[in-house]
């Protein structure tokens, strides 16, 4: 006797399912256990599984559509029997949601799908059971074994007693036929965490990156840049320096006179009105334990690299010793933030307003480089430049980076301006 397949309730939040692709098609011969459809739910995709031996006489539903939970999906029968009734009855009774979870059946089985289990030798005798539901294939594996339905706990939708049920069983009674035990460590755990109010500092750092990522629209530009040239010559000027100065120096050095050469780019939005700033304060970012403080390089275009290389080891010692003065973070109309001491490559920062550009520095590193047909190795490293394009325009921005790039691969450069 034919048998309607219906769309199976996979979830407990699942309505709906789709036929992701049909595994079979109307007139192939199936066995209990094969896999008729792959089922798209609410939460993944899950196999459609046949419970029953016969033709697949009729698919009811097309690949990629949606179909109600307990609707009409295909019909399983012997070769050549007649299955306009169950159409025609299956199409007359259109489901509601009200018969999808309330008075429905468990969907994964036939409309009399009553237990009757085959006395088996050697196996307790198992009477008829009314309201006892199992897949057809675990019917079988559990004649096979011997089992009484009755003493098995159905996982199934609506306590159906199912394959993996009768595995379970198999893999208790059987241990030859159970996976290997293998021994685990003993691990003792425990769930712990730790409230820690907010602090004013970190609140003013989250309300500032909020707004400014929220109301600034932010492009992003990056440029690599060729690191030789400022390596060999910071060795030089650390052998005359009275304080050593630090590859981050010169590039701030950098940085404020691609500024110098292009004003557009040291500019602030003033919601009514645009500033554009004739000086350069260069804010440098340093990471303290509460967060993420700027402290600020004041003129810093008219300082010496040595000036600039006291300065930010002044600001960064009172930054992490909590020194700092208001004055010391305010003014900013750039700014620098530089994680390539930490082995970060490249990354995008937030603009720090009202500043309306940060250039974010990456690490630097050696690499294989091509130079007159041969490949040598040299050191390189990433800047990206973050805008706030409401003042800032991509060829302001690009023109920038490029004066930076050639100051850095020549720093001759940066004593002739």
């Amino acid at each position: 006797m034919a048998e309607i397949i219906r769309m199976p309730k996979m979830s407990d939040t699942m309505e709906e399912g789709v036929v992701a692709s049909w595994l079979k098609k109307e007139g192939d011969t199936v066995k209990a256990g094969d896999i008729l459809a792959e089922i798209e739910t609410d939460k993944a995709t899950m196999e459609l599984e046949a419970y029953e031996d016969g033709t697949l006489l009729h698919i009811g539903v097309k690949e990629k559509a949606a179909v109600p939970i307990n609707a009409l999906i295909a019909i399983i029968g012997e070769p050549g029997e007649d299955i306009t009734g169950l159409l025609a009855a299956s199409t007359s009774q259109p489901l509601t949601k009200q018969e999808d979870t309330a008075t429905t059946p468990p969907l994964e089985a036939s409309n009399n799908d009553t237990t009757h289990v085959t006395p088996i030798a050697g196996a307790t005798q198992l009477a008829e059971q009314p309201h006892l539901f199992a897949s057809p294939l675990a019917k079988k594996m559990a004649q096979e074994k011997g089992y009484e339905l009755a003493k098995i706990q159905g996982t199934g939708e609506g306590g159906r007693i199912i394959k993996r049920d009768i595995e379970g069983v198999i893999a208790t009674t059987h241990p030859k036929e159970a996976l290997p035990n293998i021994p685990l460590p003993f691990v003792v755990g425990e769930e712990a965490y730790e409230d820690v109010p907010i602090s004013n500092m970190r609140k003013i750092i989250a309300k500032r990156l909020v707004e400014s990522k929220l109301s600034a629209p932010h492009f992003y530009l990056t440029i690599d840049v060729a690191m030789d040239e400022v390596v060999v010559a910071r060795a030089s000027i650390n052998a005359y320096a009275p304080i050593k100065v630090s590859l981050n120096d010169i590039i701030i050095k950098a940085a404020a006179q691609a500024i110098r050469q292009h004003p557009a780019i040291n500019v602030a939005w003033l919601q009514d009105k645009i500033r554009y700033n004739k000086h350069i304060h260069m804010g440098v970012a340093v990471a303290v334990a509460e967060g993420l403080v700027v402290p600020v390089l004041h003129f810093v275009d008219n300082k010496s690299l040595v000036h600039i290389a006291a300065e930010v080891k002044n600001l960064s010692q009172k930054a992490h010793s909590k020194q700092l003065r208001p004055q010391d973070l305010e003014g900013s109309t750039f700014t620098i933030s530089n994680l390539g001491m930490l082995g970060i490559e490249s990354f995008t920062a937030i603009v720090n307003p009202p500043a309306a550009c940060i250039l974010a520095i990456g690490a630097i590193k050696q690499v294989p480089v091509v130079r007159d047909g041969a490949v040598l190795v040299g050191y390189a490293m990433k800047a990206t430049l973050s805008c706030d394009h409401r003042v800032v325009d991509g060829a302001v921005g690009a023109t920038f980076l490029k004066t930076f790039k050639e100051l850095l691969e020549d720093p001759r450069r940066m004593l002739v301006h």
